[in-house]
């Protein structure tokens, strides 16, 4: 779940009859979902799937009223005589597609597809189905702590979504899921969920226990956690070990001696005064004009934590940016990166999930202290607050957060270095099921499908319904990417 800011931050029943595939796949699809062929992208290549609607009603108390479309394709099985229960991925934010996790990551699953199919639902509110979206301005930023800047933003933002936000939220969402269950004709579905889709995975466990065969969870989140809170230490958790490692690494400690002071002495120096300079547009080289505050420094260092591939690179990009003068490649990290979010993330969904999930249960006052410690420090959670403030809760089950009970196979990843859902969430999250298995992968941040040899080991898990049973010798290699030393890569 990526709970990103400044506001950038924050990765079917359709009338008709179905033309089935010509194999022996593993499922007869009811005639209120129609699909046709289409290509679907991803990373390394494309593949030849199917493609179409699924209509709900936006307010599933209301039947009869406004419908919405939810896009669904359907990557066939390569096997002719495949398994009869797909893989359903299930996408993180909240306000990532599913489509748009795919298309990053589907490679990590093409060992999985040769015995199944591969399902992905957009999530209402996200990706083409009636994506909830708005525009915050490029200056209003929750680290600024205006309360009522940002809620005038969030009530502009609101007055421009195309649905009511009010019915985008999980509760909702994984009727959809069960919906698209039945049209496709499923007995049962295996998941792949990251991030905030593992509360999606979870909370359709609890309503439809039923209808899981496994579950991947992959950078959890547990079902009794509200986010918001311990985002800020969580960050500052994962950016004091990334500092501990290059200081204990001999060439890391030698080329950016005492990185900690020098990342506390740059914050100090942004707050005072942020820098405006000149640079090159990192996605089309034009020149530009940007401003590097703290609040752009705080939203670089979270993000660039996500990943142990980006922060090996913090390191250089402080010491460049603090003793070398030189802000420009923190500044152009930053704009990629929060380019590529804005990109992803729906912020209007974003905040029906935040703000009906997560907001009802924060505590009335959150200690400051514990806050002021780290370099998000309080005006994270406090804009958080002004948005949730003004913004409508929606539906909400009854015993949401109630603890959960499952037997169903479940296996849990975590990075031993996540900045947002470390792995003491995976290990709070274990005790919901008594038929789970939690692996840790050092050093590693959020999201671990591509990690090692970890695609070979979901294949399987899906495949046995099994977790104990794994071999994970293999992840034995895994250790998080060495620090960049210059530009020129980790050697001086």
């Amino acid at each position: 779940m990526r709970l990103h800011f400044n506001a950038k931050y924050l990765f079917c029943f359709l009338a008709g009859a179905i033309a089935l595939l010509a194999q022996a796949n593993a499922w007869t699809a009811t005639p209120a979902l129609q699909l046709a062929p289409c290509q679907l992208e991803n990373m390394t290549g494309s593949a030849s799937s199917r493609c179409g609607w699924l209509s709900v009603p936006e307010n599933r108390d209301a039947p009869t009223g406004r419908e919405i479309r939810l896009r669904v394709t359907l990557i066939p099985a390569l096997r002719t005589n495949a398994e009869h229960d797909p893989l359903v991925i299930l996408a993180g934010g909240p306000g990532q597609s599913a489509h748009d996790a795919y298309a990053i990551a589907g490679p990590a699953f093409a060992a999985v597809r040769r015995d199944r199919d591969i399902v992905l639902l957009d999530q209402r509110g996200t990706g083409q189905s009636n994506r909830l979206d708005c525009e915050f301005t490029d200056d209003v930023e929750l680290e600024s702590n205006d309360p009522q800047q940002l809620q005038a933003q969030a009530r502009h933002c609101l007055s421009a979504l195309h649905g009511d936000p009010r019915f985008y939220t999980t509760s909702v969402a994984v009727r959809d899921l069960e919906a698209l269950r039945v049209a496709l004709g499923y007995e049962k579905l295996n998941f792949y969920a990251v991030s905030y889709g593992t509360r999606v995975a979870q909370h359709y466990l609890r309503r439809y226990p039923s209808r899981v065969r496994t579950a991947v969870l992959d950078g959890v989140v547990p079902i009794d956690l509200a986010l918001g809170p311990d985002i800020a230490p969580r960050a500052q958790q994962a950016l004091d070990a990334i500092f501990d490692r290059c200081t204990a690494d001999v060439a890391c400690s030698k080329a950016f001696p005492d990185i900690r002071s020098q990342f506390n002495a740059l914050r100090e120096r942004l707050e005072r005064e942020p820098i405006k300079t000149e640079l090159l547009d990192p996605l089309d080289a034009k020149p530009i004009s940007e401003t590097l505050g703290s609040a752009q420094l705080s939203a670089a260092v979270r993000l660039l934590t996500y990943s142990d591939e980006t922060a090996s690179l913090l390191p250089l990009l402080i010491h460049q940016a603090q003793s070398g003068q030189r802000p420009q490649p923190l500044l152009a990290q930053y704009l990629m990166i929060e380019r590529n979010t804005g990109l992803q993330l729906a912020y209007g969904m974003h905040f029906a999930v935040v703000c009906s999930e997560d907001a009802p249960r924060w505590p009335e006052r959150i200690p400051d202290a514990a806050l002021a410690a780290t370099y998000l420090g309080g005006t994270f959670m406090s804009g958080l607050k002004a948005v949730c403030d003004v913004w409508p809760r929606g539906v909400v089950d009854e015993g949401f957060s109630a603890p959960l009970h499952s037997d169903v196979p479940v296996l849990i990843l975590s990075g031993g270095n996540d900045p947002v859902t470390p792995q003491q969430y995976g290990e709070r999250a274990l005790a919901s099921f008594s038929n789970g298995r939690h692996l840790v992968l050092p050093g590693q941040g959020h999201g671990q499908i591509a990690t090692g040899c970890m695609p070979r080991l979901v294949a399987q898990f899906i495949r046995s319904a099994n977790a104990d049973s794994l071999d994970t010798a293999c992840l034995k290699g895994v250790a998080p990417t060495p620090f960049m030393l210059s530009a020129s890569g980790t050697g001086p």
